[in-house]
């Protein structure tokens, strides 16, 4: 299984809520280079959070594939999610290449997790950071963490 983890590019600092918050100009421009470097992979689903900047930035990264499925939204992919639950979720996809989209504290925990088995050493993720996963199955301690692209 190939899995990314793209956390939504930069975004507006003030809404309503922490679930309207917009993506900047330049949040835009990082979800479109972060995306471009999955132009060539083939994948099987686009994951993402309900909350507006993450909404965003796969819009963003399905408009640079073409040949990607339809973005899913799933409420599983919030900030405060539990990463156990998230690796649940994708053990009952059965998918192969899953782009994921989502938020710091969920994105680095979620990597700590399925790398090292723990929550005790988050992956530092920047805005619009894409991390790409490599393993037989989506469980803790088992994947290996092939690269962290920042923008």
């Amino acid at each position: 299984m190939k899995l990314w983890v793209l956390r939504h590019g930069e975004a507006v600092s003030h809404a309503r809520s922490d679930a309207e918050r917009a993506l900047t100009s330049v949040g835009q421009q990082q979800a479109l280079t972060s995306a471009a470097r999955l132009h060539d992979q083939p994948l099987d689903a686009i994951l993402a959070s309900p909350y507006v900047r993450a909404q965003q930035t796969a819009a963003l990264a399905h408009g640079v594939l073409p040949s990607a499925p339809a973005v899913r939204t799933v409420p599983w992919l919030t900030p405060d999610s539990d990463p156990l639950a998230v690796i649940g979720h994708l053990e009952k996809l059965g998918l192969d290449n899953v782009l994921l989209v989502s938020h710091q504290p969920l994105v680095g925990n979620l990597l700590s997790l399925l790398v090292h088995g723990n929550l005790r050493q988050p992956e530092p993720m920047q805005t619009a950071s894409l991390a790409e996963l490599q393993g037989e199955w989506p469980l803790a301690g088992l994947m290996s963490l092939h690269a962290v692209h920042h923008p």
